[in-house]
């Protein structure tokens, strides 16, 4: 997993309230189980009409916002399904954080394990956030000092869990934390061969 330390880029506006996972990404594209290439139908319904061609009112298809690396998001973002397909095609389309006053809880988790940073903010400092972005202005997200630094440098605190935090910053998912105690796990099961070698 990519580490996570200061992340500078545009950030796309996105005020609708309780955008879901199907709308992330419909269910025809869960039938992969590889990570990449789901970004090319993140948002399908909204980015592309019936023919396939894209819709040019949608934001990730307008200047700045086609290589946005920052969502400022309406309330509720990511509920819905738990299909872990939805941070992979974030994260494929080049989406490193998103920001809103809430997320679904599996949502959240996933996120994180994906390496995508999602930050919880007041509805002042998301409304804040959401004129900045949609005023194409570029933010900075440092996952350190946990602040967003806006254009006019002011900046945003938020909170985050010490062991979310400590995963992003150190690019570790479940099997990363796991390889952390790679020579215990090894000396375990040559003792267990030893032991036990009918096993």
């Amino acid at each position: 997993m990519e580490k996570f330390g200061v992340l500078t880029g545009t950030a796309a506006p996105m005020p609708l309230k309780n955008i879901d996972t199907d709308m992330i990404i419909p269910a025809q594209f869960l039938k992969t189980i590889k990570r990449t290439g789901l970004g090319e139908v993140v948002f399908f319904r909204m980015r592309f009409d019936e023919s396939g061609a894209e819709n040019p009112d949608f934001i990730l298809n307008q200047e700045p916002f086609r290589d946005a690396k920052i969502i400022v998001a309406g309330d509720n973002f990511g509920c819905g399904s738990s299909r872990e397909h939805a941070p992979w095609a974030l994260a494929d389309f080049g989406i490193r954080c998103v920001i809103s006053t809430s997320f679904a809880d599996i949502f959240f988790n996933n996120s994180a394990k994906n390496g995508i940073l999602l930050i919880v903010v007041s509805p002042e400092d998301r409304d804040a956030l959401m004129k900045d972005a949609q005023q194409g202005a570029t933010l900075t997200v440092d996952l350190e000092k946990q602040v967003i630094r806006r254009a006019d440098g002011t900046e945003v605190a938020f909170d985050i869990e010490p062991n979310r935090r400590h995963n992003l910053l150190n690019g570790l998912d479940d099997i990363g934390l796991t390889l952390q105690h790679e020579a215990d796990i090894t000396d375990y099961e040559t003792r267990l061969g030893a032991d036990c070698p009918w096993l």
